[in-house]
């Protein structure tokens, strides 16, 4: 599901908001979600799961075109953990496919 997808099921299901005003709710909750990250905060919603962030140490790398070794800086990545109640939804959902 992309954004947009996300902004016109939201419409359908609730007529009473405009897709101007439903766009602007998205766009308010993922820029508050981004500069919660930027600021190291940690994410939870409850029922469908948390975002972190994650260090990776600086490395030695390689292109995997030429085999050159390349230097990889260090870096803060997001990552996304399910939570419990999420998993089990997908897991009934997969299970009775």
């Amino acid at each position: 599901m992309t954004k947009s997808d996300l902004i016109v099921r939201l419409t359908e299901r609730f007529p009473q908001l405009v897709m101007k005003d439903t766009d602007f709710a998205v766009k308010m909750i993922l820029d508050a979600l981004s500069e919660a990250l930027v600021k190291g905060d940690r994410i939870e919603i409850r029922g469908f799961g948390s975002f972190s962030l994650n260090y990776r140490p600086p490395r030695i790398g390689r292109n995997p075109k030429s085999g050159e070794k390349v230097s990889v800086p260090e870096k803060w990545v997001p990552h996304f953990k399910a939570g419990k109640e999420l998993r089990e939804r997908v897991d009934r959902s997969i299970q009775a496919v």
